[in-house]
């Protein structure tokens, strides 16, 4: 239980700091799929769908652009969506290596596998 509340604790801290540039990347992709949406002429709800289907890497394939531009600003949609996926994610471990530091006694582990190692 002690691992758990320290993962969150320090996660949803990591998430506090990172959120500035979290919400500008949800930010530019609605922007970036609003503007795929009227470019393809799409509905604002369907250029918003498309744009968190393609940030995400999901891409049923339901929607699809059609010209070049559009499909220049999915692949820039594409890129948003890695980086942020990538800082969540980088988030996420460091909150559980954290985590596990804190909450089991690393240094003595680490005495512990070099005398069995002699």
């Amino acid at each position: 239980m002690e691992f758990s509340l320290t993962f969150i604790e320090v996660f949803l801290l990591g998430m506090y700091f990172a959120m500035p540039l979290l919400a500008l990347f949800l930010i530019v992709i609605s922007l970036l799929g609003l503007w795929v949406g009227r470019r393809e002429g799409w509905s604002r709800s369907d250029g918003l769908y498309y744009a968190f289907i393609t940030a995400t890497t999901v891409g049923y394939g339901d929607r699809v652009p059609v010209s070049r531009f559009s499909k220049l600003l999915a692949v820039k949609i594409a890129f948003m969506g890695l980086m942020f996926t990538g800082i969540f994610v980088s988030i996420a471990v460091n909150a559980a290596g954290v985590a596990f530091k804190e909450t089991n006694n690393v240094d003595s582990m680490k005495a512990e596998f070099r005398q069995m190692l002699e």
